[in-house]
């Protein structure tokens, strides 16, 4: 682990960004899509110059919330991302960076900052999502601290339902089930960036163990048989055990998926 500069904040709030996949569906990159560049910083807004990328969006918004650090995960190989990024100064954060082996899917990825936060509340996002919401973890923060649940989503009007995990939620707004990329649905909310306290974080960790123990879902018992993991199960699995899942709507808001070959060419128009 490369750990950044202490800023000498301590809040109880970490994050975590998940950059260990192989963008497959986008490549061939000349960079890591995580830092795929969206446009210049304006410095006289902004106050800072250079090169915006895409999860620096993610980051800034992680930081703007108390985050006290931001913990990064990276595959082998992919080293131009805290080269880009470096401790996270220029950005008055508190990068680190955890090296893991591929996985079997966004969840094992997550678990291996597990010793790292699992005492704190986490703010998670995916760093090929750009969203231009102002501020949008302090009010799920807020959310949290209010209804006391375990997780709080935000949701987004979808794009693409078959591409996403839809939504369905109850009258105040809890969220009941999750359908992972559904063929059909009539769902219209999807999330893209999540907080959570050490519950769920301890229970992510005993459903991955569950899994790499036993080679079965904790939910079900249904075998894996090798099929890629979402994060998504693991929160409709938490719904099943009475974990309290809530969100908050962003009803007017928009996102883009730079993970797809049509959100890639969709940023570029906003650039």
């Amino acid at each position: 682990m490369n750990q950044g500069v202490n800023k000498g904040i301590s809040n109880n709030i970490t994050a975590i960004i998940p950059a260990a996949g192989y963008a497959s569906r986008i490549s061939p990159l000349p960079c890591s899509k995580e830092i795929y560049p969206i446009g210049h910083y304006d410095q006289r807004i902004e106050g800072k110059s250079g090169v915006k990328v895409i999860s620096s969006v993610l980051i800034e918004n992680m930081i703007s919330a108390g985050a006290d650090s931001v913990y990064i995960i990276i595959r082998k190989g992919k080293w131009d991302i805290p080269g880009f990024f470096g401790n996270g100064e220029n950005y008055n954060a508190n990068l680190a960076y955890l090296v893991t082996d591929p996985t079997n899917g966004t969840p094992f990825t997550i678990n291996t900052a597990y010793p790292f936060v699992k005492n704190k509340k986490v703010l998670f996002g995916f760093p090929d999502i750009y969203f231009e919401t102002f501020n949008p973890f302090k009010i799920l923060l807020d959310k949290q601290k209010k209804a006391g649940s375990d997780v709080v989503l935000g949701l987004y009007k979808a794009a693409n339902p078959q591409k996403m995990d839809m939504v369905k939620l109850d009258q105040e707004s809890n969220v009941k089930e999750i359908k992972i990329k559904p063929v059909k649905t009539d769902l219209k909310f999807t999330w893209i960036f999540a907080v959570w306290t050490p519950r769920f974080t301890q229970y992510l960790n005993n459903f991955i163990q569950g899994i790499s123990k036993t080679g079965h879902s904790l939910k079900d018992s249904t075998e894996l048989k090798g099929e890629e993991i979402f994060i998504g199960d693991v929160i409709q699995s938490a719904i099943h055990d009475k974990l309290n899942v809530a969100s908050v709507i962003f009803p007017d808001d928009k996102y883009y998926d730079i993970g797809t070959i049509d959100g890639l060419e969709n940023i570029k128009k906003i650039k």
